[in-house]
């Protein structure tokens, strides 16, 4: 019966915090709004600080709450890298809040359905992410921003990880870095948990505490054919990586 409680208790805590980070998101995407008429320059940094500071905030409160445990330290010594892509693997939907929270200066490539969302469109538009609604867009706007110095995030796997422990690796991903003559760094997160899954519904509730690590991995050169460059990527990740989904994963 106590552990009946308990388990009602997180889950009770777990849906009032994701009601509280929509809250965060969607007001700042209302705050963020007056920046529309900010030069560029300006406002992507300001907007994209901000994304993280709530991305952090978040994870901060799950995890003093012990719903999560988390290893994200490893990522603080990308801060301050310029002109890469990072090429994170992708087992579910919270790896890039893992990422944006450690790293504030990363722009994402995003699905185009992002751009519609109610808490997620304005300040995805602001900081500059990069949709993929139409590929050769995507690509020029893509290749421009790393060009212009800054981190792109691009999940290498198109979409979250649905064998194990990664899916095919298109050569998108190597061909934009190839145009931008940009390094890729890997990023490596692993987590006990199917949450957010491929699959996986948000209002189903996971078991507690939630946890992931990620970590930088080894950082590729895009020379060569892109098949060639995807092929290396796909080979280093399925080396590192045994099980993207471990139910035996414990962080310190």
């Amino acid at each position: 019966m106590l552990n009946r409680c308990f388990r009602l208790f997180q889950i009770v805590l777990f849906y009032l915090m994701l009601c509280w980070l929509g809250s965060m998101l969607l007001l700042g995407n209302i705050a963020a709004l007056p920046l529309l008429l900010a030069p560029r320059p300006l406002r992507q940094p300001l907007v994209q600080w901000t994304i993280s500071a709530i991305c952090r905030c978040f994870l901060a409160g799950a995890q003093a709450s012990g719903l999560m445990r988390l290893d994200l330290r490893a990522l603080d010594r990308l801060n301050g890298r310029e002109r890469m892509l990072l090429v994170p693997n992708h087992p579910s939907m919270i790896d890039a809040f893992l990422v944006l929270s450690r790293i504030p200066r990363a722009v994402c490539l995003m699905k185009a359905s992002i751009s519609s969302n109610l808490f997620l469109g304005a300040g995805a538009y602001l900081a500059g992410y990069v949709s993929n609604r139409y590929p050769e867009q995507m690509f020029r706007a893509a290749i421009r921003a790393v060009q212009q110095g800054s981190v792109l995030m691009i999940f290498p796997e198109g979409t979250r990880t649905t064998r194990q422990p990664v899916n095919d690796i298109g050569g998108s991903v190597a061909l934009i870095a190839q145009k931008a003559e940009a390094p890729l760094q890997t990023i490596i997160i692993t987590t006990n948990s199917p949450y957010l899954s491929k699959g996986w519904k948000i209002w189903r509730p996971p078991a507690f505490p939630l946890i992931y690590r990620a970590v930088p991995g080894k950082e590729f050169e895009a020379h060569g054919h892109r098949d060639e460059t995807a092929r290396h990527l796909q080979e280093y990740f399925e080396a590192s990586i045994r099980l993207s989904i471990d139910p035996e994963l414990r962080v310190g």
